[in-house]
């Protein structure tokens, strides 16, 4: 088992990083401050690992609560079911709400924990390879609105996050290409020798090979660690983490939340953003093609849909929570390696940029 650490004083705590950590009753016992406990998980998730959670938690009085499964139901609505459940059962201040899933279970119980009765203890135990190198980690939660993604939430840190290897195991290939996606953009924004390392093992961690998994979950947490201590709330370093992101939640919106993969509109992000920094002078156009194959090869998309117009495009960015002062702020490359967040980039270049990709 590997144990990193995010600094961030008296509300610091550890990542475990490991197969069979599920099972581990010591982890949990560790971090549960009561008797009280709520499991919250989804519908494809919990036929496969509910029980052996439960069976880690003796002594302990649990209430279950199952979410639908998907995107789409990451809304304000679902939220208030979690809540009925807390409330019915009855839940008090001690509680520990522990996330068993993905990123929409991990952002839902982490956006009522951070809510219920002003805050109660949460822990997380992501079991998509998305959620165990990027969304359990660093305490970001929140709910989608219709017209933007992510945009009623939270910040509010976890006792700690459990991340079981073994439960890569049931991913189907869409949901770990996905992961991949985000995986990628850790090497594209800070660590160019990681990226390297990607090239030279895509096919590997395509596999699910688990030394391969394990060397991936451990460098993605450190470097996020990393970037979370020193930037909790994103108002400077940790925002290069949104590389992609802003072009990719529009394509979500814009879709229909569910029908792209977060990761899948990440990863064509990603390409709009090195397209954008090539057109500029700022990234070598061999990157360009290294950032866009690597995805190709973890089998992502790297074209937005066609049927997206460049102004409904627009829209959807100018929304996002990354806008300042009226400027759409966007995380553009210098290299692979290199990222800076910038809003002084020539408005026609952008546009220019997604005329062609949906042309």
């Amino acid at each position: 088992m590997a144990v990193l650490n995010v600094d961030l004083g008296s509300r610091s705590y550890p990542i475990y990083v490991g197969p069979g950590l599920l099972s581990r009753e010591d982890l949990y016992h560790r971090h549960i401050a009561a008797q009280e406990v709520v499991v919250v998980s989804d519908e494809t998730v919990a036929p496969l690992y509910l029980d052996g959670l439960l069976a880690s938690l003796p002594g302990f009085n649990v209430t279950c609560h199952i979410l639908p499964d998907g995107e789409e139901h990451k809304t304000l609505e679902t939220l208030s079911t979690l809540f009925d459940t807390m409330i019915a059962a009855p839940c008090s201040r001690e509680t520990s709400l522990i996330a068993l899933g993905g990123g929409v279970v991990g952002d839902i119980a982490g956006f009522a924990a951070a809510c219920y009765q002003r805050g109660i203890g949460f822990i997380q135990v992501p079991t998509t390879l998305l959620a165990q190198v990027d969304s359990a980690v660093g305490g970001k939660t929140a709910v989608n609105h219709p017209l933007g993604k992510n945009m009623i939430g939270a910040f509010y840190q976890p006792a700690c996050v459990i991340a079981d290897t073994d439960t890569l195991s049931t991913l189907d290939g869409r949901q770990l290409s996905a992961g991949i996606a985000e995986v990628v953009k850790y090497g594209v924004i800070r660590d160019p020798t990681f990226f390297k390392w990607l090239e030279q093992n895509m096919e590997a961690l395509c596999r699910c090979d688990n030394p391969a998994i394990e060397h991936v979950i451990v460098e993605c947490c450190r470097n996020k660690a990393e970037l979370v201590a020193a930037d909790e709330e994103e108002r400077a370093e940790r925002a290069l983490l949104n590389l992609g992101h802003t072009f990719g939640h529009a394509i979500e919106t814009a879709v229909g939340y569910g029908q792209w993969l977060h990761g899948e509109a990440v990863a064509v992000g990603m390409v709009l953003a090195a397209e954008l920094s090539c057109r500029l002078g700022w990234l070598a156009a061999d990157d360009l093609v290294r950032i866009r194959e690597l995805l190709s090869r973890a089998g992502l998309p790297v074209s937005p849909p066609k049927n997206i117009a460049v102004e409904e495009f627009l829209l959807h960015m100018s929304r996002d929570k990354k806008v300042a002062r009226s400027r759409i702020r966007l995380v553009l490359l210098e290299g692979i390696g290199r990222a800076k967040l910038v809003t002084d980039y020539p408005d026609e270049a952008l546009t220019e940029v997604l005329a062609s990709a949906v042309a």
